[in-house]
């Protein structure tokens, strides 16, 4: 039963503990004391009376005395919780009690209900006698309404509303759509087809995302379909691993061939949670395991991990490490758009691994990332910088040899294009880059980035045999300084959005920048644009209707021409030439 109070019952109670009034007067500290009683209102002497601080630390601990009297003193100013345990009676727990320097706060504590209360009263600064007769009878009084089945301590019953089956729910329908994703593709995505991403809440905590992809290439005519699905529960003071599993599958002979040509399939479930060690400090980690069948199976891990600790107006600083595909769930991606979860589910689906063909084996594209990144804001400007060590084995590179005879058995046609697939082998790099993000408006925003990237690179651009090895031999490692100017913003009067980002790097790189997951600008070779346009809804539809154009590598940069015997010749590609657009519908 809840006992009330009034302010003259807490001067008794200071009176009764003896303390002289100019004790609550203290400027830099602040206390906390009570009285632990029955129902009837009968002293309890040896209760266990424990402190905790705001992040239920134990701060202090004490037992009643012979007139139930307990006392806290010189407490810092902070919020602190009370729990108190007895035999016999059921333990009495409540938190939110603000201390503040020079003021005594006085708990009143009754353990004879089933709900044991505490009620918080301000004491006044002068001296009174002990408790009066009508405050006893009023104790005497309390009665003890109903049994309890199971006591749960340290825990409080909170009823909320349930949410229905199905709420929050949102997503988006793209038809060839060519919307920036917030992860690299590798180059491994279908150019047409319609693509779908539905999140919806169970229940209110329970979190369901269901996307999907249908296309084809339009230069080779292979179809493609992939389907993912995630979970995770999320409730106000916790959440659970988020568990993905995706399906893919690649034909690799175009429409109208009936000839019987090998099948990419590939199945993945990734594993992905976060963990808040202190205020500061946040691991996000997770693991994918991939099992890919094209001509033979190859199973393996991906893990990753990034470790954030927030400075505060220091800073932000992040170390990170992947192994295997690019972890997407890191990306941090140069903005953060209203569908950006939907866009991170499509760009999953459309990371289709890189294979190639060795030494008659299928091998799978890997690289292993040890990365540190920076981020500070000073004003308006915002600060970055990073390195990163990098490990590839079985690069795979993009090469174009129209009716080139060239390494028999070691160029494995793309099944997104008219190009091939050439091994380039394993290497190592390290790089590092620095950006500036300023403001222009309130609707503009430009960045200017400077690095330095571990590339491939052609030593001469002849070769004397036909053999794929030599070609191998050529491609060297080198460092290579690159600069980067990225316009992004919006026009307020139609609505338009757009990205637009131009990258010169000397040399003929054949391999592109480092992906960061420590910052939020990736570097991408020549001149990119993307424009994202709202058109208007039509036939009283609740969503929102766009339409959706990008250019890659508009100025054709990063081709590598080798020359083979006969005259014939092979293009080297970094990030082949590519103009999309489309539609999408978000809701």
């Amino acid at each position: 039963m809840r006992i009330r109070t009034t302010g003259l019952s807490a001067v008794f109670i200071l009176a009764a503990l003896g303390v002289p009034a100019h004790a609550a007067s203290n400027s830099l500290t602040g206390s906390i004391v009570g009285m632990v009683s029955n129902a009837l209102g009968i002293p309890q002497m040896g209760a266990s009376v424990t402190l905790f601080n705001r992040v239920d630390r134990e701060v202090a601990r004490t037992l009643t005395d012979d007139r139930g009297h307990f006392q806290f003193e010189s407490l810092p100013s902070d919020r602190y919780s009370v729990r108190v345990t007895l035999a016999s009676f059921l333990p009495a727990l409540h938190g939110n009690i603000g201390v503040q320097p020079g003021i005594r706060k006085v708990l009143e504590i009754n353990l004879a209900g089933v709900l044991s209360t505490i009620e918080l009263v301000y004491s006044l600064p002068v001296q009174q006698g002990l408790m009066s007769d009508d405050w006893k009878w009023t104790l005497r009084g309390s009665l003890a309404t109903r049994p309890i089945l199971r006591f749960l301590p340290a825990e409080r019953v909170v009823f909320k509303h349930q949410s229905g089956l199905f709420s929050q729910t949102r997503g988006m329908v793209r038809i060839s759509a060519g919307d920036a994703t917030p992860a690299p593709t590798l180059g491994s995505q279908p150019d047409l087809g319609t693509a779908f991403a539905l999140a919806t809440s169970l229940y209110g905590s329970n979190r369901v995302e269901v996307s999907g992809n249908v296309g084809y290439g339009a230069a080779s005519g292979n179809p493609a379909a992939g389907f993912r699905t995630t979970y995770s529960r999320r409730t106000d003071d916790s959440h659970s691993p988020e568990v993905a599993v995706t399906m893919r599958q690649m034909l690799s002979s175009p429409f109208g061939r009936s000839d019987s040509m090998p099948v990419l399939r590939t199945m993945s479930v990734g594993v992905t949670d976060r963990i808040r060690i202190a205020e500061h400090l946040l691991i996000s980690y997770g693991a994918t395991m991939e099992s890919v069948q094209y001509l033979q199976r190859l199973n393996y891990v991906s893990p990753f991990a990034r470790v954030t600790y927030d400075a505060g107006p220091a800073g932000t600083i992040d170390f990170g490490f992947s192994s295997g595909l690019p972890p997407i769930q890191l990306y941090k991606g140069a903005s953060a758009p209203v569908d950006a979860d939907e866009q991170q589910q499509l760009a999953s689906l459309a990371l289709f691994p890189r294979v190639s063909v060795r030494g008659g084996s299928v091998r799978v594209q890997r690289a292993q990332n040890f990365e540190a990144g920076y981020s500070a804001k000073i004003g308006k400007r915002t600060l970055t910088a990073g390195a990163y060590h990098e490990s590839f084995s079985n690069a795979a590179l993009t090469a174009i040899s129209p009716g080139a005879a060239f390494g028999e058995g070691e160029m494995l046609p793309d099944m997104f294009s008219t190009a091939s697939i050439f091994n380039a082998g394993n290497y190592s790099t390290v790089g590092y880059m620095a950006s500036v993000a300023q403001p222009l408006t309130e609707n503009w925003t430009v960045t200017f980035a400077y690095g330095n990237s571990g590339v491939l690179e052609a030593t001469h651009d002849e070769l004397t045999t036909q053999d794929a090895n030599e070609l191998r031999s050529l491609l060297q490692t080198r460092g290579r300084h690159w600069a980067t100017t990225l316009l992004a913003g919006n026009i307020p009067l139609t609505g338009t959005r757009f990205t637009t980002s131009y990258q010169f790097m000397n040399g003929r790189a054949l391999t592109p920048g480092h992906y960061y997951i420590t910052q939020r600008i990736t570097p991408g070779q020549g001149l990119n644009v993307n424009i994202r346009q709202p058109l208007p809804a039509f036939g009283g539809m609740s969503g929102k209707l766009e339409a959706t154009a990008e250019v890659r590598n508009f100025l054709a940069q990063g081709y590598q021409p080798i020359h083979l015997q006969g005259g014939q010749r092979i293009q080297l590609v970094h990030s082949p030439r590519a103009l999309r657009g489309g539609l999408a519908f978000i809701f």
